[in-house]
C-alpha cells in the first residue's frame, strides 16, 4: 500500500466533488460544483469528459435503470445520462440565493441523503434531508455546511459532518424507516496550527471512516470507536471527499479544489483541482443505487 496519494488525472476543477465510482462502467464519475459539471472519467483510457448543467451540482448519485439523481442549487433532480434534467423530485426548501445542495450519497436501500451549505457561513441555515418517495424530509438542522455523508457496512450507522464547525457526527440510523437518531460526536478537527476541516468521506469494508480534510492536506482513515488509524499526505491543500473505486474497489479516489485560493498556495500546491488515487489494502463497498420508487 502506498502511503501518499499520487495524481490521476489533472482535471483543474474549480471545486471538485463527489467522486463516485460505477462498478457497471468500470469509470469514475466526479462533479465541479462551481462549473456545474459532471465529469466521467474512464482509467483504462485516462479519457475525461464532462456533462453540462445548468445549475451547480453539488453531489450526485447512480440511478436504478440509468441515470443520475443530484444535488442541484434548486433541489433534488433525476437526470437522464447524459446530464439532461429529467424530472425534480424536491425543491430545496431553503433560501436558494444563498443556499444550494452540497454533499450526499444513496443510503442502502435506494434513499437520497444530501445536505445544504449556508453560504453565508454565519447563520446555520443549512440541513441534512433524506428524500424517498415520501418526499423530502429533515434529518439535521442548524448546519453551515452539510458533509461527510457516509453509512457503516451494515447501513445502522450515518455519517455527517458540519464542516465549518469542524465537527464530524454519527447517528443511529433505521435503515428500513431512513429515520437518523441519537447524534454523537465522533472526531473534532481544527487547532491554530491546523486548519483541516472534515470535509466528504467514505467507509471502507471494515467499517472504517476516511475523511478529506480541507485546507489540511490530508486524508485521515478511523476505527469505528473514532480512533485515528492513519493519515495520507495529498499533493493540493484543499482536497474535498474520498471514494472507493477501481476493479477491486481498493482504490481510493479523492477530488480536491483551486477556486479561491491564494497564488502562494497555487503556487505551492500547483495539481489542486485535480483527482488523486491512493491504493488501499482494505477495499471499498459498492455504492447503492437510487431507487424512485422507494
Amino acid at each position: 500500500m502506498r502511503n501518499t496519494f499520487e495524481l490521476v488525472i489533472a482535471a483543474q476543477t474549480d471545486l471538485g466533488e463527489c467522486p463516485l465510482w460505477s462498478v457497471d462502467e468500470q469509470v469514475l464519475y466526479f462533479v465541479d460544483i462551481k462549473q456545474s459539471r459532471i465529469h466521467r472519467l474512464d482509467p483504462a483510457t485516462n479519457r475525461l469528459s464532462a456533462l453540462f448543467l445548468p445549475e451547480e451540482v453539488g453531489c450526485i448519485g447512480l440511478v436504478k435503470g440509468g441515470g443520475f439523481v443530484a444535488g442541484l442549487r434548486s433541489g433534488i433532480w433525476l437526470l437522464s445520462a447524459k446530464g439532461e434534467l429529467i424530472r425534480k423530485l424536491a425543491d430545496n426548501p431553503e433560501d436558494q440565493s444563498i443556499s444550494r445542495f452540497n454533499d450526499g450519497m444513496v443510503d442502502p436501500m435506494g434513499r437520497f441523503v444530501a445536505g445544504t451549505v449556508d453560504e453565508t457561513r454565519e447563520r446555520g441555515i443549512a440541513s441534512l434531508y433524506r428524500y424517498d418517495a415520501r418526499g423530502l424530509e429533515k434529518l439535521a438542522g442548524g448546519l453551515l455546511t452539510s458533509n461527510g455523508v457516509a453509512f457503516s457496512p451494515d447501513g445502522k450507522r450515518l455519517y455527517h459532518s458540519d464542516t465549518l464547525r469542524y465537527t464530524l457526527y454519527t447517528y443511529d440510523y433505521d435503515v428500513t424507516t431512513g429515520a437518523a437518531s441519537n447524534q454523537q460526536v465522533f472526531a473534532r478537527f481544527g487547532s491554530d496550527t491546523d486548519k483541516g476541516r472534515p470535509d466528504g468521506g467514505a467507509v471502507d469494508a471494515e467499517g472504517c471512516y476516511w475523511t478529506a480534510l480541507f485546507e489540511g492536506g490530508r486524508v485521515q482513515r478511523y476505527a469505528p470507536d473514532g480512533t485515528l488509524l492513519a493519515e495520507y499526505p495529498v499533493p493540493a491543500k484543499c482536497p474535498t471527499m474520498v471514494s472507493f473505486g477501481g476493479p477491486d474497489l481498493k482504490t481510493l479516489y479523492c477530488t480536491s479544489a483551486r477556486i479561491g485560493r491564494s497564488t502562494e498556495e497555487l503556487t505551492e500546491y500547483p495539481l489542486s483541482g485535480g483527482i488523486f488515487a491512493l491504493q488501499t489494502d482494505v477495499p471499498g463497498l459498492p455504492k447503492p443505487l437510487f431507487n424512485p420508487e422507494i
